[in-house]
């Protein structure tokens, strides 16, 4: 059976700056990843780097809705990967819900409550360092999660 883990934020800005800075290159280091080797669009693998902690990872865009929904895999390399779909739902033309649900950790694991905790934690720092970027123009806070 899978585990599945919900995570969602209000960000004051429309849907189309949301979006944009999640599948943009030039805008991902500002709050999230120090880099991503391309625009990301259905079909791509994506190469995603994390200088600071010495990490690199690709992802696979399985779907893209302009301005409503990302949906990737992840972990495979790792034997362990999960789905993450990115859904955005604009409240009004200043505010967004963006919602971000994680499925694929196995039940069966004995770590699966950890692993839990570990991306739902990140996804909330994620989410925040997105905020802080999108209202304020804080780049800062990215890559400052200590484990």
């Amino acid at each position: 059976m899978d585990t599945q883990i919900t995570t969602k934020l209000e960000i004051r800005k429309s849907a189309g700056e949301v979006f944009e800075a999640i599948v943009d290159p030039m805008k991902i280091g500002n709050y999230w990843f120090s880099s991503s080797s391309e625009r990301w669009e259905e079909g791509k693998a994506i190469t995603l780097c994390y200088v600071e902690y010495e990490a690199e990872g690709v992802i696979n865009i399985l779907e893209i809705e302009e301005n409503k929904k990302i949906t990737f895999s992840w972990g495979e390399e790792a034997g362990e990967g999960t789905i993450v779909t990115i859904t955005l739902n604009e409240v009004n033309p200043e505010t967004t819900v963006i919602e971000v649900k994680e499925t694929g950790l196995k039940e069966s694991d004995p770590e699966v409550v950890n692993k839990m905790l570990g991306q739902k934690e990140g996804w909330v720092y994620t989410l925040t360092c997105l905020k802080a970027y999108l209202e304020n123009e804080i780049t800062g806070l990215r890559a400052s999660l200590i484990h």
